[in-house]
C-alpha cells in the first residue's frame, strides 16, 4: 500500500455510524481521494455528505459526473446513480440498471477502481445486509489491490463484510479502530517522504 492512490468504501445498513467512526480522525490533508457508496433510498435527497462533514475533518461532496478526484475529498454516490472512477481520475455516474439489486452498486465502484488503479487501490467494506461489494473486492485483489472488511462481531449488520471475507480469503478482517490507525499510518508515511 506504499503507492496508495485511492480508497473506495462500501456500506449499507448500519453503515453511517461505521463511516463516522472510520473517518472522523483522518486529517483534511489526507493524501488520496476517497469514494464512497452507501445504499440509500433512490427517491429522496441524501444528507450523507452533510452528516459526515459535521463529524469529520475531510471534505465531503455528493459526486457529479466528470468531476476530478482530489486528495482530502470524499465523493459520495448520489441516490439512484452508480458511481465509478475513470482511469484518468474523474468520476463517472450512470443510471444503468441496478447491479446486485443495488444502484448505486458497491461492486461497480470497486471494479472500476481496480481497473483504473490496479495495485494502488484499497477497498473497504463495512456493515450491510447484502453481498454487494464481495465480487467487486475480488476484482480489486485480482488486479493487485488490497481489501479490508469490518470485523463481523463489530458490524451492526455483518452480512456484507462476511460475504466479502468468504469470497476473498486475502481480505483482512479488521475493527474500525484498526482501519483508522492503518490509514493514519499511511498518511504519516507519506508526510515523512514529502519532508525528506
Amino acid at each position: 500500500m506504499e503507492r496508495l492512490k485511492i480508497v473506495v468504501i462500501g456500506a449499507s445498513a448500519g453503515g453511517v455510524d461505521a463511516l463516522i467512526t472510520l473517518l472522523r480522525e483522518l486529517p483534511a490533508s489526507f493524501h488520496v481521494p476517497v469514494m464512497l457508496v452507501l445504499h440509500v433510498p433512490p427517491d429522496q435527497p441524501s444528507l450523507l455528505s452533510q452528516v459526515l462533514a459535521f463529524h469529520c475533518a475531510l471534505q465531503f461532496v455528493e459526486a457529479q459526473d466528470k468531476q476530478p478526484l482530489e486528495a482530502g475529498w470524499v465523493y459520495c454516490a448520489p441516490p439512484g446513480c452508480h458511481m465509478m472512477v475513470e482511469p484518468d481520475g474523474y468520476v463517472s455516474l450512470s443510471v444503468d440498471p441496478p447491479v446486485n439489486l443495488s444502484r448505486p452498486s458497491i461492486d461497480l465502484l470497486f471494479e472500476s477502481a481496480a481497473h483504473a488503479y490496479g495495485p494502488d487501490v484499497l477497498a473497504v467494506l463495512l456493515s450491510g445486509a447484502s453481498d454487494d461489494g464481495a465480487a467487486g473486492m475480488q476484482s480489486v485483489f485480482t488486479l493487485g489491490g488490497q481489501g479490508w472488511a469490518q470485523a463481523a462481531e463489530e458490524a451492526a449488520v455483518p452480512t456484507m463484510p462476511l460475504a466479502a471475507l468468504a469470497r476473498n480469503p486475502r481480505c483482512a478482517e479488521l475493527p474500525l479502530r484498526a482501519m483508522t490507525d492503518r490509514l493514519l499510518g499511511l498518511q504519516q508515511k507519506v508526510a515523512l517522504e514529502v519532508s525528506a
